[in-house]
C-alpha cells in the first residue's frame, strides 16, 4: 500500500477525482455553455484553493517569487486554461467515455516533453506503458 507522502498515492487521487470531474461536468453541461462553466469551476477551485492554502498556513507572498517562478506559472495557467476550455466543449458535445480517455493522450505527451526538455528518461516498461496508453486513444478515436 501506497504511503501519503508517495507520489503514487496523490496520482491515484487524482485520477479518481479527475473521473468525478468529468461525470460531475457532463452533468452540469446539460443545460448551459461550456465556456460559462469552465468560468464557473474555476471560480469554485479558486475559492477552495485560497481556502485550502490559508487554513493550511501555506500562504506566502506571491511578490516574493522570482520571475522564472512566476513565468512558468503563467505559462501553466495558460495551458490549465486552453486544456479546461477545450475539454468542456469536447465533453458538450460528446461522451465523456469517450473524451475524458482521449484528454488522456496527454500521458504520452507528458512523456516526450518531460524527455526534451526536462532531460527524463523513462524506462523500457515505461514506455511500454505509455505506449498501450497512446494505443488506447488510437483504438477510442478510431473506433465509432
Amino acid at each position: 500500500m501506497a504511503s501519503v507522502s508517495d507520489g503514487f498515492f496523490w496520482a491515484l487521487l487524482s485520477a479518481i477525482f479527475a473521473a468525478l470531474t468529468a461525470i460531475f461536468a457532463k452533468l452540469g453541461l446539460e443545460e448551459m455553455d461550456s465556456d460559462l462553466a469552465t468560468l464557473i469551476r474555476t471560480a469554485v477551485i479558486m475559492v477552495v484553493l485560497a481556502g485550502f492554502v490559508v487554513l493550511a498556513g501555506k500562504w506566502k507572498n506571491p511578490l516574493e517569487l522570482s520571475y522564472r517562478t512566476w513565468f512558468f506559472l503563467t505559462l501553466s495557467g495558460l495551458a490549465t486554461g486552453a486544456s479546461w476550455v477545450c475539454y468542456f466543449r469536447a465533453l458538450k458535445w460528446g461522451e465523456a467515455s469517450r473524451v475524458a480517455p482521449v484528454d488522456k493522450f496527454s500521458v504520452v505527451l507528458v512523456a516526450l516533453f518531460a524527455v526534451l526538455f526536462l532531460g527524463e528518461r523513462p524506462s523500457a516498461v515505461q514506455w511500454l506503458g505509455i505506449s498501450m496508453v497512446g494505443l488506447g486513444v488510437v483504438i477510442l478515436a478510431v473506433a465509432r
